[in-house]
């Protein structure tokens, strides 16, 4: 039988999560994302296969009382967490009795346009919304969403719930080859975040084996791709392939110049910096060349 709880895991970016499953006995979701790790389903805007919000907070007390120590309580699911018919109600009750915890949702994006989706994810301490696509094909093609979703209406959605939201808003972006890739739809995203302003912006690529025949980019070229967004945008490249890359030789001026196009964090620079480079980095860092920012939980440095 599956369970509504699952981890603590820890996340460098979140803290030691506790995640609830709001859709813990089949896939339920109105995207069919060709990335997806879950077995492709049909799409649909509504669960058909609901459990009730005292199963899910009488789960929760437990898992609350088997571990104390976790950082965030993390709303997701087999699906889309914010289809859940009852998000407002069982945000309130986590509220209840969460203490010092933070409560975190991961969401396609899709709802946000949704007056009661907004309503329920302001309760919350951190948001996490997926954007892949800048246009409609885009958004059919990789993310293959339910009919009537565009992405016209997911963006002011989006800038609508930002203007009520003064918590962290965090949009992840996931790459994927030949998909969204190319300029014209970067360069869309890009247009777009400008507006938005969201507090991080991660952008990966495919790490788990996927439900359709779809390929990732490699770390180099999520570099490359990272460098068409504007460097005021705060994007964290997310990549469990960095050590792959052979570290490389930066000048003084060479390494001031990429972090004016491009913050970085500790991990890139581990990853693409040879040692002679990382020591140049240190004393342009102490001598006030170069500066340190912190953007909800990460690390960036970037041209002071």
């Amino acid at each position: 039988m599956a369970s509504i709880l699952f981890g603590p895991v820890n996340s460098r970016r979140f803290g030691k999560s506790l995640g609830i499953d709001l859709s813990p006995y089949k896939k339920q979701c109105n995207f069919d994302c060709l990335y997806c790790e879950l077995e492709p389903a049909k799409t649909m805007d509504h669960y058909e296969d609901v459990i009730s919000v005292d199963e899910i907070i009488e789960a929760l007390q437990k898992g609350i009382k088997e571990h104390p120590d976790i950082d965030v309580i993390t709303l997701t699911a087999n699906g889309e967490p914010t289809l859940y018919p009852y998000l407002g109600e069982l945000i309130d009750r986590i509220n209840q009795i969460k203490g010092e915890k933070q409560t975190l949702i991961l969401s396609n994006g899709s709802t946000i346009a949704d007056p009661s989706v907004q309503n329920a994810l302001l309760k919350l301490d951190r948001v996490k919304l997926s954007l892949d696509c800048g246009t409609d094909t885009c958004l059919k093609r990789l993310d293959r969403a339910h009919k009537g979703i565009t992405i016209g209406e997911i963006m002011s959605g989006m800038l609508e719930f930002r203007s009520k939201y003064d918590k962290p808003l965090i949009i992840e972006i996931l790459i994927v080859r030949t998909l969204n890739d190319k300029p014209e739809e970067i360069s869309k995203l890009n247009e777009f975040l400008l507006k938005l302003r969201p507090t991080r912006i991660d952008m990966g690529t495919i790490d788990r084996p996927p439900a359709y025949d779809v390929k990732p980019v490699s770390y180099e070229e999520l570099l490359a791709i990272s460098h068409q967004f504007d460097a005021s945008l705060p994007l964290y490249i997310v990549s469990r392939h960095k050590s792959a890359v052979r570290a490389s030789s930066y000048s003084d001026e060479e390494i001031v110049h990429t972090l004016a196009n491009r913050p970085l964090t500790l991990e890139d620079i581990e990853s693409l910096f040879d040692e002679a480079s990382k020591k140049r980095f240190e004393i342009l860092l102490k001598d006030g060349k170069l500066k340190m920012i912190q953007s909800n939980g990460v690390e960036f440095y970037k041209k002071a």
